[in-house]
């Protein structure tokens, strides 16, 4: 390793963040939430998988492969370049159109994924409004810090789901310049959904533009799985929604929905949407597919709700700490690093339990979590099963209970 490679390779922080380790992993076809291991934990086999984002299972849906698989076979693997050079497939634009339909919104617009989405549409909204302040809730995504530092507004940050002191904010900007309030429904680390409708009021009485990212509410939540607005029935009240297809929809990519001029000017100025190599056709077709599917059945929603309530429930009973009971993310309050690791290792390796443990930057040193999602196709006797290895391995770390 040269000088400058160990420069480039040195972190500040190491003291507090240690390199990430990856299990590598085959989810099973047809058989989710079976999965293979490989690699060093290849002697384990099967496994059953608790964190992943494809939370109705929908990357297993048979529809949804079929429509994959059709694809393929019509136009190929790759779409041959951006929208732009290399032209529109059918399938975006009837997922486009979809989406819009989803939302209630005049157009939609598809991004490779919803980091691209975030950063590639708030570049650009907050980056034109003249002379604006954004107004962002400190635990939004990085993609959105991003999307904000890129496109160089005045930014000033609320607490977390802190009406209140976003009132105080906006109140003590001056009246006359635009504003731009950025929020998510649902927060993929703790949790908790936001309190929508006091932030639209804050909206109307400041005539603030409204972003909200919905991307861990949608499919999940609402009629036809519109997310969290939707099942508030306030969508209508919100300017731009932002989305993915990569969780609910089980498959890959993001987009942003809302009026007809603010798509355009996206469409028009966002460089990640310009120079980036369009969705596969196939991968819209499945989205398309796993989209239209949840906007008729709630089966999945009903499941996973029914799974949710479960886990918090027996979670509850052993005194093991999550931090909210609001949604289908079941963050498990390590607050150690090693023992949070031991205790994702412990469940891997005795249990065959796959729970990846979040630690450091996705959450606070301090703050490590295990971040569990049962998924619509877990059985609840599965949920009790987890449940009961994890009070097993809780004992084994003496770690703390609510009860203690």
């Amino acid at each position: 390793m040269t000088e400058n490679t160990e420069l480039l390779t040195r972190n500040p922080l190491d003291s507090e963040i240690r390199e990430r380790e990856f299990l590598e992993i085959g989810r099973r076809a047809g058989r989710f939430p079976a999965a293979n291991t490989y690699g060093r934990y290849g002697h384990l086999g099967e496994v059953s998988v608790w964190c992943s984002n494809d939370y109705l299972a929908m990357g297993q849906n048979p529809a949804v492969l079929a429509a994959m698989k059709h694809a393929v076979d019509e136009f190929g693997a790759g779409a041959g370049g951006s929208r732009n050079i290399a032209g529109t497939n059918r399938n975006h634009v009837l997922l486009e159109q979809e989406l819009a339909e989803l939302h209630g919104k005049e157009e939609a617009l598809l991004f490779t994924s919803g980091y691209t989405a975030n950063d590639g549409a708030l570049t650009v909204l907050a980056g034109r409004l003249d002379n604006g302040i954004v107004f962002s809730d400190e635990k939004n995504h990085a993609s959105i810090i991003d999307g904000l530092r890129h496109s160089g507004a005045e930014k000033r940050v609320f607490r977390h789901n802190d009406a209140r002191h976003l009132a105080e904010l906006l109140a003590a900007a001056p009246a006359d310049r635009p504003k731009l309030i950025v929020f998510e429904s649902v927060y993929s680390m703790n949790g908790d959904v936001a309190p929508l409708a006091e932030l639209a009021d804050l909206a109307d009485r400041y005539n603030a533009i409204t972003y909200i990212d919905e991307v861990h509410a949608v499919g999940m939540y609402g009629p036809e799985g519109a997310g969290i607005a939707a099942r508030e029935g306030i969508a209508d009240r919100f300017t731009m929604v932002m989305g993915t297809l990569a969780k609910g929809f089980g498959t890959v990519g993001g987009y942003v929905a809302g009026p007809s001029d603010l798509i355009g000017s996206i469409r028009t100025h966002s460089r990640p949407f310009i120079f980036t190599t369009a969705l596969p056709p196939a991968v819209a077709a499945a989205g398309l597919a796993a989209v239209r599917h949840l906007r008729s059945s709630d089966t999945e929603r009903t499941a996973l709700a029914a799974n949710a309530r479960l886990l918090h429930g027996l979670l509850t009973e052993c005194g093991i700490p999550y931090l909210s009971d609001q949604s289908h993310i079941v963050s498990v309050l390590v607050g150690d690093d090693e023992k949070c690791r031991k205790l994702s290792q412990i469940l891997l390796e005795q249990h065959g339990i796959y729970i990846q443990a979040i630690n450091a930057p996705s959450v606070r040193v301090g703050e490590e979590i295990l971040r569990i999602a049962p998924s619509a196709v877990h059985m609840s006797n599965d949920v009790r099963k987890m449940v009961e290895a994890l009070d097993q391995a809780w004992r084994d770390l003496d770690l703390t209970r609510l009860h203690d």
